[in-house]
């Protein structure tokens, strides 16, 4: 078995849809067990002008990207609130590649993102994972606050970074939020899917 790494995904852009500038983000949290210990590191990146969709891309572009650096192949569960990033890797993306890149009716929007995507996941095995977003999943929260942070602040992290979702998660504990969220289980959980 490959490595198994799980990622949390979240996207935001600002005034999406609306005139002027849309500001975005998009926020993940990597998670891979290393020895004995799962380590977690986030990556956040921002656009002065973009879509949900676009930022959804992107950022699942940067996280392959990033786990592809050490030439490694992962057993990766990526996890998303972005039904169009999901569905489009599970469904769209074969069809589209099948007709050599070309829908039944109309041009692929955002085709650039979807061919580099395609490209930067094709050396790892992934499992596309929908989560309801804004449901009290705290691992998809927690990248929700990654990339709103992102978008506002219009910031992006060079690689992966010191993940603060243990801190970020005593702080909602000590409001009474997730007292029973155990987030190395639901690592595990996560692991197990896979193994399966």
């Amino acid at each position: 078995m490959n490595q198994i790494a799980v990622v949390h995904a979240d996207e935001s852009c600002l005034g999406n849809g609306r005139d002027g500038a849309t500001p975005g983000g998009a926020g993940t949290l990597i998670e891979i067990r290393v020895r004995d210990r799962i380590e977690r590191r986030d990556l956040f990146l921002s656009s002065p002008n973009t879509t949900n969709n676009r930022m959804a891309l992107s950022g699942a572009i940067a996280t392959f990207a990033l786990l592809s650096t050490k030439g490694r192949r992962l057993a990766v569960t990526f996890v998303s609130d972005s039904e169009y990033l999901v569905k489009g890797m599970r469904e769209w993306v074969p069809g589209w590649r099948a007709r050599g890149w070309r829908r039944k009716a109309g041009e692929i929007e955002n085709l650039e993102l979807w061919q580099a995507l395609v490209k930067v996941a094709e050396g790892h095995q992934v499992t596309w994972r929908w989560v309801r977003g804004h449901a009290g999943n705290p691992k998809n929260e927690y990248a929700d606050r990654l990339a709103v942070r992102a978008a506002k602040d219009q910031v992006t992290s060079d690689g992966a970074v010191e993940s603060g979702f243990d801190a970020w998660l005593a702080e909602r504990r000590a409001r009474g939020a997730y007292l029973d969220f155990d987030p190395d289980a639901a690592f595990a959980s996560a692991v197990a899917e896979v193994e399966r």
